[in-house]
């Protein structure tokens, strides 16, 4: 096994197959709101919290972009169709929350996303126990790629970002986690693995059961 104290995972496309989810919406809103290569775009926000995202989107749309009226829309489509426990778990989520709470690791989830969803959507699964502490983007000021949310996480489990592994499937997230000192590993979703990542990352894994293989070898 591994020399660590900790994990820190990301949720949305590490813990949920929730980035495909979030894409699919957006995509149906596209001709709406005119949103030309929202494909391309959409992948640039991975990672990023809501103030980041309006951002991207105003950059790539206009200063005059609707953000708040294409969010609340976007959301709306979103939890109407996946609320209540629909949302699909990535493969080997349960089984690696599993064997670290059985070898006695602390465990902490560091997503981007709201509070509110977050915590709604842990519950819906039935996998909210297994996380000793959530750190959500609106208890952070600096967005990935920036480490605050990575720290935050460490600073209360109690543990050096230096024994923590971070396990993430952004850009921005690897780029956080390697800031912060942490042990970046990367499971890509829909972004894919570049020569920087490759840099970054401790290691890099097709999916959670190599990365349980590995971490619990």
């Amino acid at each position: 096994m591994k020399d660590f104290d900790a994990v820190v995972f990301d949720m949305d496309g590490v813990i949920f197959d929730s980035e495909r989810a979030t894409m699919e919406c957006w995509l149906a809103l596209a001709d709406k709101y005119g949103m030309r290569k929202l494909e391309i775009i959409y992948l640039d926000c991975i990672g990023c919290n809501t103030a980041r995202t309006d951002r991207i989107l105003q950059d790539a749309y206009g200063d005059d972009f609707p953000y708040e009226a294409f969010k609340k829309e976007a959301s709306r489509a979103y939890h109407e169709k996946y609320d209540g426990g629909r949302l699909p778990l990535k493969s080997g989520v349960r089984e690696i929350l599993g064997l670290l709470r059985k070898n006695s690791k602390k465990v902490a989830l560091a997503s981007s996303t709201g509070k509110q969803t977050v915590f709604n959507q842990l519950d819906d699964a039935g996998i909210s126990t297994y996380f000793d502490e959530v750190i959500t983007g609106d208890m952070v000021t600096a967005s990935k790629p920036e480490p605050d949310i990575f720290l935050l996480a460490c600073k209360k489990l109690g543990v050096a970002p230096e024994k923590a592994y971070a396990i993430e499937d952004s850009y921005n997230g690897i780029r956080a986690a390697s800031r912060g000192n942490l042990r970046p590993i990367m499971v890509p979703d829909l972004l894919p693995v570049n020569d920087e990542m490759m840099e970054l990352s401790e290691a890099v894994f097709e999916n959670m059961e190599e990365t349980a293989a590995y971490l619990m070898g």
